[in-house]
């Protein structure tokens, strides 16, 4: 609904521009424009902006007479063509409009790697030196691209001394990268701290820096420290299971195909260093959802080192966000030849990709088929399986793979409690409430500070009106391991309302519909408890907005147009 509105908006807005004279678009120039230029000109914007590059390229590419007048055109037609990968072009047209006297961060960027690619050093510190301006299209990097990429350059002529002084004048605010790019230099130039230095990283903190031990691992194998790397890598998949650069990797070593791992990247190569900088900050760019600029460093990185091929999972994740799902089922195919570990990812990613194109029943067959197809099955591939089906609401096949997962997984594993969790939960949805409860208080036992398992055992208690006491007490440590959960406050709010102490019902309730607005249920719940404590007008106020919310199932619906005539008739 949003993004239908944020269309008609757009929309009206080039309608209402189209209708004038286009007098303002031109006032700072001596030309003017045809109504074709100006249509031609939103309607690129407007594509870009709906992350359509084909569509703004072929807008954007009709008017190219605004190239040297109009430096937001020229911004988003640079975009338009690294996002089309049309990097020749690129180049040239920022060759086209670059001027002495105007700082334009994208011309200079690309024009300093394309100097850079060629070996043309002198000219790439002459680009690479302006980026260090605070510009329009540079308020967020000052300082930043211009000497990162300085220091490569030095490091690249051979110039150690001056490539670590470059980084230092990088701000504090980019500390992590700097730190990162450190390791990269200390690799590069073979320094003998450089293991330590990779270290520090990944013992930080402040952010998840897994991804950094492939980076040490890759190093350790290049120096033929083949037994370390692989102590290291094991130790890290055993505490995450989830990172697929880890797990190929380890894949990799196991089957004596080290090789695979440092083609991914070697740190001798300059420019393999400087494409972890940009997919840093697609990275960056996609958390925040703006997929446009994300998939545009991307591409920069996968130019500058195009064979590290998992890096190119953002680039299929940012395309599913954007709905683009065949893009995303192209990217995801051409992962495949990675590696296993990879193959699967890619398999689940496509069936999820089916499913949301509202294919559910291709979804669930195409990966089956890509499961019979599996060898060296593990508790992992059941426990992915059962997930698929669990998500996909097929809850009797996610049991038996649940299952399988449990009969296959080391005894002590520590994803055993959350095995247990999902399959209780698949059992529930099921209508077997014994064997749920059983698997839910088995995971508990094994694992009791799981807000969520909590959450979910207490309130089913709540529901089936048995151990009131035992979930109101289980629900209190659920908010305190999570204080501002939604979900679980309103859980809370509910075992009081169970208890009949309405009054601190309403004040956990309260909460849980400022945490949720618009849920329905927790709607619904605190209006109970405001009937309860004859807050009888407040009440229907809250019953008459659920009935307004576009989330509201019609059996709740039903639920509250009764509570509208006659009140709470019956009550836990």
């Amino acid at each position: 609904m949003k993004y239908f509105i944020k269309t008609i908006y757009l929309v009206l807005l080039i309608a209402t521009i189209l209708s004038t004279n286009f007098k303002s678009f031109a006032k700072d120039i001596s030309f003017k424009y045809s109504q074709d230029d100006i249509s031609n000109y939103f309607s690129g914007i407007v594509s870009l902006s709906q992350n359509d590059p084909t569509g703004s390229f072929n807008y954007l590419s009709k008017i190219q007479s605004l190239k040297k007048k109009h430096s937001n055109y020229s911004t988003q037609f640079i975009r338009s063509l690294v996002l089309l990968e049309k990097f020749d072009e690129a180049f040239a047209f920022s060759k086209e409009i670059w001027s002495e006297d105007e700082f334009f961060f994208e011309a200079d960027l690309l024009l300093g790697l394309q100097s850079y690619l060629k070996q043309d050093y002198k000219n790439a510190k002459k680009y690479f030196k302006r980026l260090n301006q605070i510009s329009r299209n540079n308020v967020l990097f000052g300082d930043f691209f211009g000497n990162i990429l300085l220091s490569w350059t030095a490091a690249t002529e051979n110039n150690q001394e001056a490539s670590f002084e470059f980084l230092d004048e990088v701000p504090k605010r980019f500390k992590n990268l700097k730190l990162i790019q450190n390791s990269f230099l200390h690799c590069y130039f073979d320094i003998p701290k450089t293991e330590i230095t990779f270290e520090k990283i990944i013992k930080k903190r402040d952010y998840s820096f897994i991804r950094y031990n492939f980076f040490l691992a890759n190093y350790l194998i290049s120096k033929k420290e083949n037994l370390a790397a692989e102590i290291l890598i094991r130790d890290v998949k055993n505490s995450n299971d989830s990172n697929l650069l880890i797990k190929q990797t380890l894949d990799f070593i196991e089957r004596g195909k080290n090789k695979k791992i440092t083609n991914f990247f070697d740190c001798k190569k300059p420019e393999d260093s400087i494409a972890e900088i940009f997919y840093v900050l697609a990275n960056m760019y996609s958390t925040q959802q703006d997929f446009l600029m994300s998939n545009f460093y991307l591409k920069i990185s996968l130019l500058l080192n195009s064979n590290f091929i998992p890096n190119k999972i953002l680039l299929a994740e940012n395309y599913f966000y954007q709905k683009k799902f065949e893009n995303s089922k192209k990217v995801y195919k051409s992962i495949k030849r990675i590696g296993p570990v990879y193959s699967w990812f890619a398999s689940r990613s496509i069936a999820i990709i089916l499913a949301a194109s509202g294919n559910k029943k291709d979804s669930i067959s195409y990966l089956e088929k890509q499961f019979s197809k599996l060898s060296n099955l593990n508790f992992e591939h059941y426990y992915e399986l059962a997930n698929f089906y669990k998500d996909n609401e097929y809850y009797e096949e996610s049991i038996k793979y649940y299952s399988l997962a449990l009969e296959n997984i080391k005894q002590g594993h520590r994803l055993i409690p959350k095995i247990l969790d999902r399959r209780g939960t698949s059992y529930e949805r099921n209508g077997n409430w014994e064997k749920a409860e059983n698997d839910l208080l088995k995971s508990l036992k094994l694992l009791p500070d799981q807000p969520y398992v909590l959450n979910y055992l207490a309130y089913s208690w709540i529901e089936k009106k048995i151990n009131i006491d035992e979930a109101l007490e289980m629900l209190k440590e659920a908010a305190r391991l999570k204080e501002n959960d939604g979900y679980i406050i309103d859980s809370l709010g509910w075992a009081y309302y169970a208890r009949k102490n309405y009054i601190e019902a309403e004040k956990f309730l309260q909460k849980a519909v400022e945490l949720k607005p618009l849920d329905p249920i927790i709607n619904d719940h605190y209006a109970d408890s405001l009937w309860m404590l004859k807050k009888n007008i407040q009440a229907t106020y809250v019953w008459r907005r659920v009935l307004t919310l576009d989330n509201t199932e019609q059996e709740t619906k039903e639920k509250i147009k009764k509570k509208l005539i006659f009140g709470i008739t019956n009550n836990l």
